[in-house]
């Protein structure tokens, strides 16, 4: 099928939820799921991350905007012709075929989860201003496992709960950045920023090092072509989403870290442990402003938490249905379809990894982040190489040759810039991170596995449901089903009480 159709199959499924009704996510709330999953916790830790490179990092962080734009037109492009929930699952298994699609899914499921993990960890910091202020371990985990669940439950109250929760949340948490995107830059020193390349090293292994950090912000740029089936008209609005929600990420992120990098004294920001924190009370002149700022913090973290727990079921879901990832993902409740088995095993699997992060907090909690970062870039690239595929093989045919031009050269740099973030991920995190993602072969074999064939009905039992070949879809069925279908009820006794060796 062509992955035009395809993605008009993936669409007519009504398990996919309210695409096109009145009950899924219009732009504003598409963009909003793409703003809150990709501002999460982390953009108020960045500016002192990246303070020991000096001001060299705002170059090093403008580049890894520039490629995340480039994947975020990328993945428009891709959705327009795939309007269907599955994102670069359902690229890759039409580019590439079912293995490398079973891959990027089995890859971005654990993205998904484990960074659930990180960010919990994370937002724990910023609770515990008000509460736990001890960071008892008991009161850190409870916290934390409250941060995971009452997202999952928000989620399993449907779409319509979720995609207002996302717009609330993240225009709760966008103010406080954009003031100090803003506001904060008419209190900018030059006196502040330091040496320009503060590292020590040569400016292209500042700007390299600098950018393997920054590139963690920009997980979850995809999340609307994931959820693209729960998004009204998505050809129209899943582009146009991910689109404007990387782009205000991007101002968030490159004005608001200028202006703490320009507030804070340098020597100051690079040990500071709450650096937005730092900038507002210099702005404000006050401690009370901080506090405003950990609120921002507790609700970005919620937010992110919520976009990415529905991005935890959307992609197993897709993949379940076309018999690469367990059927139990395919189970949906309520009118609204919620995914629950995949939004609950998710939230358990996050909750376990977090429990166990609090046992060794830093190295846990950095790996994490880490392999996070590296198994989400390889559903990027995956998802570019398709998006470039498809331009070679028929881009001269459907597009003139400005958009083909103009297309392709986005591709490219998005492939790019997918390879220089694993690159930047670190020898030690591509290891361990290949073999999580190899570790998926034995599963894939699992669900490849020879089916025996029930008593009584000649079918295999647990064939793999295919999301584009299912009874009602105009397909015919295999040779053994209509064969089955044919069968009446003697010849069904007969093979029921014939011994399994005289089949």
């Amino acid at each position: 099928m062509s992955l035009h159709g395809r993605g008009k199959a993936l669409r007519r499924n009504p398990d996919d939820g309210p695409s096109g009704t009145a009950d899924g996510f219009g732009l504003p709330a598409a963009t909003a799921l793409v703003v809150g999953s990709v501002i999460g916790t982390g953009v108020f830790a960045l500016p002192s991350a990246l303070a020991p490179y000096g001001p060299i990092a705002l170059v090093a962080f403008a580049l890894v905007t520039i490629g995340a734009l480039a994947l975020a037109v990328t993945f428009g492009r891709l959705s327009e012709r795939v309007p269907g929930s599955g994102g670069p699952y359902v690229y890759a298994r039409e580019a590439f075929g079912e293995f490398a699609g079973f891959l990027t899914a089995w890859s971005y499921w654990i993205t998904a989860w484990a960074g659930n993990a990180a960010i919990a960890v994370a937002w724990v910091g910023y609770v515990e201003v008000f509460v736990n202020k001890g960071h008892h371990t008991g009161g850190s985990i409870a916290i934390a496992l409250a941060g995971l669940w009452v997202p999952a439950v928000v989620n399993l109250t449907g779409v319509r709960a979720v995609g207002a929760f996302q717009i609330v949340t993240t225009v709760l948490k966008f103010l406080p950045l954009a003031f100090m995107g803003t506001v904060g830059l008419l209190f900018v020193k030059s006196g502040n920023f330091g040496a320009f390349n503060a590292s020590g090293t040569s400016a292209l292994g500042a700007v390299s090092a600098a950018g393997a950090i920054a590139l963690f912000s920009y997980i979850g740029l995809e999340t609307a072509s994931v959820a693209a089936g729960r998004v009204r008209d998505p050809r129209r609005n899943v582009p146009r989403a991910t689109v404007y929600g990387t782009l205000a990420c991007a101002a968030i992120y490159l004005l608001g870290t200028l202006a703490v990098f320009g507030t804070v004294p340098h020597a100051r920001l690079g040990s500071s442990t709450a650096p937005f924190t730092d900038a507002v009370n210099t702005v404000a002149g006050g401690h009370w402003a901080g506090d405003l700022v950990a609120a921002a913090a507790i609700v970005s973290g919620i937010g992110a938490l919520n976009g990415w727990t529905l991005i935890c079921a959307e992609m197993p879901m897709a993949a379940a249905r076309d018999g690469l990832f367990p059927s139990a993902f395919t189970k949906v409740r309520g009118r609204a379809g919620v995914p629950a088995f995949g939004i609950l095993s998710a939230t358990v699997l996050a909750s376990v990894l977090t429990v166990v992060s609090y046992t060794r907090f830093t190295q846990v909690f950095t790996g994490i982040v880490l392999l996070s970062v590296l198994t989400a870039a390889v559903p990027y690239l995956v998802a570019a190489a398709a998006q470039l595929l498809w331009l070679v093989q028929h881009g001269r045919e459907e597009l003139d040759r400005r958009r083909l031009v103009r297309d392709t050269a986005v591709a490219v740099a998005a492939l790019a810039f997918c390879y220089w973030s694993i690159q930047g991920s670190g020898y030690q995190t591509v290891y361990y991170g290949l073999f999580t993602i190899l570790l998926g072969i034995p599963a894939y074999i699992w669900l490849k596995r020879p089916r025996t064939r029930t008593a009584g009905t000649g079918a295999p039992t647990g064939t793999p449901h295919t999301g584009t070949a299912q009874a009602g879809r105009g397909e015919p069925l295999p040779a053994a089903a209509r064969g089955a279908r044919r069968a009446g009820l003697p010849a069904l006794l007969r093979r029921a009480l014939t011994p399994r060796h005289q089949h």
